[in-house]
């Protein structure tokens, strides 16, 4: 059971980070393209946020069933994700739709990071 549940969270997190990269580059361009966010990129955004929660469900259920990451930092990086991705949504709301464009790109890119050495550390 464990191993299986630990595959899936390895899975899981690959998935989550090419998502992010594909994210990042959408919003990055439609940023350069001096062009607005449409409600795919935010529902999107939104979707990323929520498989980022199950993915740390799927991590505390492994963790709660004895198999523990190689580094504790593994956990400080998925905190950060669960915690970043809908507080950066929330902030990104009050001001133009260009500067909407930007922080969510940027909040794809950086999650992309912590996405990545989460899956180094693990």
């Amino acid at each position: 059971m464990t191993g299986a549940l630990g595959s899936l969270h390895g899975f899981a997190a690959r998935v989550l980070l090419a998502y992010a990269v594909a994210l990042a580059l959408w919003g990055t361009y439609r940023y350069f393209r001096n062009q607005e966010l449409g409600g795919g990129f935010r529902a999107s955004f939104l979707i990323m946020a929520g498989l980022t929660a199950v993915q740390g469900l799927l991590g505390l259920a492994t963790f709660l069933l004895g198999v523990r990451p190689a580094e504790l930092l593994h956990v400080v990086y998925g905190i950060f994700a669960v915690i970043f991705l809908p507080g950066t949504y929330l902030y990104s709301q009050g001001g133009t739709r260009r500067r909407e464009a930007v922080i969510l790109a940027g909040a794809a890119w950086i999650v992309s990071i912590a996405y990545l050495r989460g899956i180094a550390t693990g």
